[in-house]
């Protein structure tokens, strides 16, 4: 009788490190799949950046060229979208509220980090 005790004991602390052994695997392999999708979409959002600004830094010539064309000057067009930037720039550090960029902020990132997590979903 004490043999078969034992017998189940083994059995059952067997089959509970199995569990924990899966338990672990699979939470490894949930944070492998998070990093990837992670590093994708930060590439993703790297390359975008640079594309949108290198076409953004192209058009700002173009246009600074074509004012330049249009005035008969080799500097007044430069200077123009120059001074349409510091106006910019002034009015985002004096005029805008931080709280405009708050609110985008938690609109976008609200429940981001258990999107995709199927223990949260109600059953």
């Amino acid at each position: 009788m004490n043999e078969e005790k034992n017998s189940r004991t083994d059995s059952m602390i067997g089959n509970l490190m199995g569990y924990i052994d899966t338990r672990i695997d699979l939470i490894k392999l949930e944070l492998q799949m998070k990093i990837k999708s992670s590093f994708i979409g930060l590439l993703h959002a790297v390359l975008l950046g640079v594309a949108g600004l290198m076409a953004l830094l192209f058009f700002n010539i173009f246009l600074g060229l074509l004012l330049n064309h249009l005035l008969d000057s080799s500097f007044w067009g430069f200077g123009i979208l120059t001074l349409f930037y510091i106006i910019l720039f002034v009015i985002l550090i004096l005029g805008v509220d931080k709280k405009v960029f708050q609110g985008i902020a938690d609109k976008t990132f609200d429940n981001t980090i258990y999107k995709h997590d199927k223990r949260n979903e109600p059953l």
